[in-house]
């Protein structure tokens, strides 16, 4: 017993802890961060783990799952053919939509009553209504059960892990709200492909559809729904592309640079968007030599008229190698030509780089030769026979065509870029058909493939849309085709003008931000 006591008195005698001062605490800042932390990282595993919602979306099953992403937009997965990538709104997250299977009831029901695809439409929209409006709801349970949970584990007080649950749903919220205000339900028009739907542009419409029939939201997704219905009725496989009667498609290349991988995949693009003419916009050489010409000869077989501008890398005798050649059209110094229902006129690049003996003329030699052009461009214009589609080599010459003619294609600086002019005319430039030949390897990244099918009217010859043709470069494998359309060809847009004029600049888009200051190539 008398143990007893002297251990308790000992106890009693040891000095206590000193209680907590304000300075001992730690800083509110290293606070707010630390709740911060358990917030985002709870809100994210309570959408990894519950944030998802199986709906079915016409005949097809679908699953819809909020991400958190910095870009935002809208990704839809079809399994096995690729990606659909829309930029649909500007936010923290981004809305997964995967299409898990074919219904067979439900597709059977509209083999057997065609008449129900006219009201699918309405039946898409409002599928996607429920599914995203659950989605929303699950997402909100699922970050505030996901925060509330790690800040219970992390602090062992509810009161701050209802906290980290209050602060997980007031952001997903205003997430919510920043998607809403930035939702773009045009975006679906301007898609990118990946994967083998790289290879069907028809997916949302061909050109022509999409610029006249414009219920957009609503009639583009239930023909991408009815669409992606045909394809996997017949077992995966992508049916070919059917082109638009009602245009022209004109094939962009340019830059090629001596890569004799590009006559294949002209050839591929030719025959599957059944392309009726190739314009090339120069550097299809990288010396110019007379040794390099035999390069040129799969030209002639590529079943579509080759129409061809010198590039500062072709020289003359280039040029008159492929003068000689049947099925060929070589432009130079305003001499025009009519291909395929369209008129054309181009000039050849005044700078030939590779040869050194020769002072550059730099930019003032290219506005001369683009000045020389568009004074051939009038005298067509006088004569009765304007212009089409002009074609330069280098942009700095393209842009003195200003005014004369409704679209003028270049090349040169190896990558895409469009820009409306201010007196209306519509510059296209293209990048390396070639992924830049030998130079695909100077950066730190292989350059891609590039190149374009324009889309005209067949009887107003006004571009309608065009798409762009991304390959992955040396040693990628990676496919993607976007689809673009003028802004007077968008909802709402004004009509294109029927010509431009100098003394009319054209209003009703205006330009893309201007490519910079290129650099000879």
């Amino acid at each position: 017993m008398v143990r007893v006591l002297a251990a308790a008195r000992h106890r009693s005698e040891r000095p206590r802890p000193a209680p907590l001062t304000l300075d001992d605490r730690p800083s509110p800042w290293l606070r707010a961060c630390g709740m911060t932390a358990v917030v985002l990282l709870g809100a994210w595993l309570g959408l990894l783990v519950v944030g998802d919602v199986r709906a079915p979306v016409g005949p097809m099953d679908t699953t819809m799952t909020l991400r958190p992403s910095l870009s935002g937009g809208t990704k839809i997965n079809v399994s096995p053919l690729g990606a659909l990538h829309l930029d649909s709104h500007i936010a923290p997250v981004r809305l997964d939509v995967n299409v898990d299977q074919l219904d067979p009831d439900r597709a059977q029901a509209l083999v057997d009553h065609p008449e129900r695809i006219s009201g699918l439409q309405d039946e898409v929209a409002r599928d996607v209504e429920h599914g995203t409006l659950d989605l929303a709801l699950r997402s909100c349970v699922a970050v505030v059960i996901g925060a509330t949970a790690l800040g219970l584990a992390v602090y062992r007080r509810p009161r701050r892990a209802l906290t980290a649950g209050g602060l997980a749903l007031a952001l997903l919220t205003a997430c919510g709200v920043t998607a809403y205000a930035t939702w773009n339900p045009k975006s679906v028009l301007e898609p990118k492909f990946s994967g083998l739907l790289s290879s069907a542009p028809s997916l949302v419409g061909n050109a022509r559809n999409i610029v006249t029939e414009f219920d957009v939201y609503q009639k583009e997704l239930a023909r991408l729904v009815t669409n992606v219905t045909k394809l996997y009725d017949v077992t995966s496989t992508l049916p070919a592309y059917q082109p638009d009667p009602t245009t022209i498609r004109v094939l962009h290349v340019s830059d090629i640079h001596l890569n004799p991988a590009s006559w294949k995949i002209i050839g591929s693009l030719v025959q599957q968007y059944r392309v009726d003419v190739i314009v090339d916009s120069g550097d299809t050489m990288d010396h110019g030599t007379a040794a390099e010409n035999g390069f040129l000869d799969p030209v002639q077989d590529l079943g579509a008229p080759y129409v061809w501008v010198r590039g500062n890398h072709d020289s003359t005798t280039t040029q008159r190698y492929l003068e000689r050649m049947r099925n060929v059209h070589v432009l130079d110094d305003g001499r025009a030509v009519s291909v395929a229902g369209l008129r054309f006129a181009g000039t050849g690049d005044p700078q030939y780089t590779p040869d050194r003996s020769v002072e550059p003329g730099g930019d003032a030699a290219e506005e001369l030769a683009g000045a020389r052009l568009a004074s051939a461009l009038r005298d067509q214009k006088a004569k009765g026979t304007p212009v089409d589609i002009a074609i330069a080599h280098e942009p700095v010459a393209a842009r003195q065509t200003d005014g004369e003619v409704p679209l003028v294609l270049a090349g040169h600086i190896h990558h895409e870029a469009t820009e409306l002019l201010p007196y209306g005319t519509r510059l296209r430039v293209e990048g390396s058909t070639g992924g830049s030949g030998l130079r695909a390897v100077e950066g730190k990244h292989p350059d891609p493939i590039e190149a374009s099918i324009l889309y005209l009217d067949r009887d107003t010859h006004r571009l309608q849309a065009w798409d762009e043709i991304e390959l992955g470069g040396l040693g990628l494998t990676t496919a993607e085709v976007s689809r673009h359309l003028p802004k007077e060809n968008q909802p709402g847009g004004s009509p294109s003008p029927s010509s431009p004029s100098p003394s009319a600049p054209s209003s009703p888009a205006s330009p893309a931000p201007s490519s910079p200051s290129p650099t000879r190539r």
